[in-house]
């Protein structure tokens, strides 16, 4: 059978028209906020959120270990207004990654003096806030995994608690799994969890020969049922780094500039097309991942075992970073977020089993008024030339599901 000649060039030019339009829609739809189309009611929501003061605002915010500004940094200046609304009734928890690229060196290391820098920048922002403070550790804390990373973290540790005089702000302590719980009020407990312990290379505490209340890694999962069977009454906010659900990098998804100029991610200006080839990362990502994405087998392994506990419970709030981006996904009774912009930001994927995604600086705040008045909401610094002290991106009444 013979193939007319025009056939070839017809499909090569149809290829390249739907990768255009993929490119333009990818460009176009980007930096703009995705909601799911039910979510579209919170703009009618927003109205009836309460003018009162809430009994309790808990600041969620990841990723922030790339701010140097102190003054003029857009985060900064956002979190410096939480931080001013909610003097006494604040909890501010930072979930991890707190100094890039690779945690707190050991004086005279020749980032030594950049790290403590960037880690300055958000210790004086809450030096003297009268509200809870705690830090959790991510992996970049841990020298971005490598097999010396508790020693990093344990640096990192002794120097906050010490920077702050908060000697119980940094959990879980010791580089230990957890869980270790706090209880905020009668209605409210958070419960801390040390997810780069499941994905770490090298030492990771456990037992009591680190002073770490979990045994062993079954125990660290029976733990925690354990204290979500004996608090139904009370709303829990899980603090990871990780997350459990993610429609960015480390959940998989990449942009189409990733598939066809895969070397751009090491400069900017280099666009060599490689549509087969620089398909080949993103793909290896996606099904099989090194230890800071969720395909990695050891990761996949903890979040399996997460989702199986929270399944059977209602409510959970379960709070990471780790992308670079605000996400929020409730699911199957429980909510879970991605509030990990704080210094940085990243593709993020519309769509799939997402409410509400942006790629944009900003955080996740939790608002307590009552058992039954629970407020969500995502704040972004203020548009240029807006008087407002804030954006709300996404604002949601968080009803029993």
């Amino acid at each position: 059978m013979h193939i007319p000649e025009y056939i070839l060039p017809a499909l090569l030019l149809l290829v390249v028209a739907i990768g255009l339009y993929a490119w333009y829609r990818e460009r176009h739809l980007r930096y703009k906020p995705y909601y799911k189309q039910k979510a579209n009611s919170f703009f009618s929501d927003a109205p009836s959120y309460p003018k009162q003061a809430p009994q309790h605002s808990i600041c969620l915010i990841g990723d922030t270990g790339n701010i140097t500004d102190a003054q003029n940094d857009p985060v900064v200046k956002l979190l410096r207004t939480w931080l001013t609304e909610n003097p006494d009734n604040g909890t501010l928890i930072f979930l991890g990654d707190n100094i890039y690229p690779v945690g707190l060196p050991p004086i005279g290391h020749k980032t030594r003096a950049i790290a403590e820098k960037r880690l300055k920048v958000q210790l004086d922002l809450v030096r003297e806030y009268p509200g809870q403070v705690f830090f959790i550790s991510g992996n970049h804390d841990w020298n971005k995994g490598r097999a010396n990373g508790l020693e990093y973290v344990l640096r990192q540790e002794e120097y906050i608690t010490k920077y702050l005089n908060r000697p119980h702000c940094y959990l879980p302590a010791g580089g230990c799994p957890g869980p270790v719980v706090r209880h905020l009020s009668e209605n409210i407990m958070l419960i801390f969890i040390n997810t780069q312990w499941w994905v770490q290379k090298g030492v990771r505490p456990i037992g009591k020969t680190f002073n770490c209340s979990t045994q062993s890694e079954a125990d660290f999962f029976r733990q925690l049922e354990e204290l979500l069977v004996l608090y139904p009454q009370k709303q829990i906010i899980i603090a990871a780094h990780h997350p459990l659900y993610s429609n960015a990098m480390h959940g998989g998804k990449f942009t189409l500039k990733q598939h066809l100029f895969p070397l751009t991610a090491a400069h900017k200006k280099f666009y060599v097309p490689l549509p087969v080839a620089g398909s080949i990362y993103p793909v290896y990502r996606k099904l099989y991942g090194p230890e800071e994405d969720m395909s990695n087998p050891r990761y996949r392994r903890l979040r399996r075992k997460l989702l199986q506990i929270f399944h059977k419970h209602k409510n959970i709030i379960y709070a990471a970073g780790h992308d670079h981006n605000l996400q929020y996904f409730a699911i199957k009774n429980n909510h879970y977020l991605v509030s990990g912009s704080g210094s940085k930001t990243a593709f993020v994927q519309s769509g799939g089993r997402a409410t509400f995604v942006h790629e944009h600086k900003g955080f996740f705040v939790v608002d307590y008024f009552n058992s039954e008045n629970i407020w969500l909401s995502a704040l972004e610094p203020p548009r240029p030339g807006t008087p407002d002290k804030y954006t709300v991106a996404f604002r949601k009444k968080m009803n029993p599901l």
